[in-house]
């Protein structure tokens, strides 16, 4: 046993449906504890299969499944009671105020009373919603609800924290104070579990992750050793007319150490990005529009799977 046992451990992880359809295709992953722990992957790549099997809300078809030292097939009652799980759509009790949604919650924790009240006063303030305590959840806007809803996920002081899709829906604005609050947890010493298919989610929040495709996880690494391992440090992305487009001709190959081919755009995966665009001027390509910028988590999912993130 290492010195930081995973608070997570997955060898061989499978989910297969009665149907015969096999969302988890035999993971094996380990999170470790205190660390923001990150699954990326388009729609449908078994992402929230797997994060269903960890809370316990989803038997194991086949594998072995440690959470917090348990066993989800035997321990699933004591696993669930030292978890946080944010839901990837907000099931808030919207007859209650915001602070009731917090007090009615804790009793399914046999949380006292005046505990309680002090952890909700508390998350309230974490949350940034303490001047709306007594208002109805109704009206609350798409990031309240959802700050409201990972209040209540720390109620009951979990080890675990398990947030699916956090941020889908919402503005820019209520993305980036959603990302502080969750960057605030990390440094607390929560262990964060985080599904997205945002790249600058992943890499702004998470120090692991797995990229998963197809129902297998398909590379590994913090965010910096995936786009060290699977990119370029620089991309030129180009913009041509049809016309021109039509007959290039393989004429930027050479210009690159990869060249993709998105619907709107080309992809050259360089080292230097304003010599490549020199290089395509030289040749006398005329060129729509040009921009480099150093390659993120999209471009190692491109590599990876040789289709874009969010198609």
């Amino acid at each position: 046993m290492s010195q930081h046992p995973s608070l997570v451990h997955a060898r061989g992880l499978t989910k297969r449906y009665k149907n015969g359809f096999t969302a988890v295709d035999g993971v094996d992953f380990d999170v470790r504890p205190g660390k923001a722990f990150g699954f990326l992957g388009p729609n449908g790549a078994g992402k929230t299969s797997t994060m269903r099997m960890i809370a316990c809300s989803s038997p194991i078809t086949e594998g072995e499944l440690s959470v917090i030292g348990m066993d989800p097939r035997t321990q699933a009652r004591e696993i669930k009671a030292r978890l946080g799980v944010v839901p990837q759509i907000d099931n808030l009790d919207t007859e209650l105020t915001v602070r009731e949604n917090l007090e009615m919650y804790a009793r399914y924790f046999d949380i006292p009373r005046g505990v309680a009240a002090e952890r909700t006063d508390e998350l309230l303030d974490f949350v940034q919603l303490s001047e709306r305590a007594k208002d109805q959840v109704e009206p609350l806007s798409g990031g309240m609800k959802r700050r409201l809803t990972i209040a209540r996920a720390l109620i009951n002081d979990p080890d675990l924290v398990i947030l699916d899709e956090p941020t889908t829906g919402l503005d820019p604005q209520a993305r980036h104070l959603l990302w502080e609050r969750l960057y605030q947890l990390k440094r607390r010493g929560r262990t964060l579990i985080i599904t997205t298919h945002y790249m600058d989610e992943a890499e702004q929040l998470c120090d692991h992750l797995v990229v998963m495709d197809k129902a297998k996880i398909v590379a590994e690494g913090s965010p910096r050793q995936l786009i060290d391992e699977h990119a370029t440090k620089e991309v030129l992305e180009l913009r041509f007319t049809d016309t021109v487009r039509a007959n290039l001709d393989g004429r930027l190959e050479g210009l690159a150490d990869r060249v993709e081919q998105l619907p709107d755009r080309l992809l050259l995966y360089t080292a230097d990005g304003e010599r490549a665009l020199e290089q395509v001027h030289a040749l006398s390509i005329p060129v729509e529009s040009a921009l480099v910028r150093r390659s993120s988590l999209e471009d190692v999912f491109l590599s990876l799977t040789g289709r874009s993130l969010i198609e």
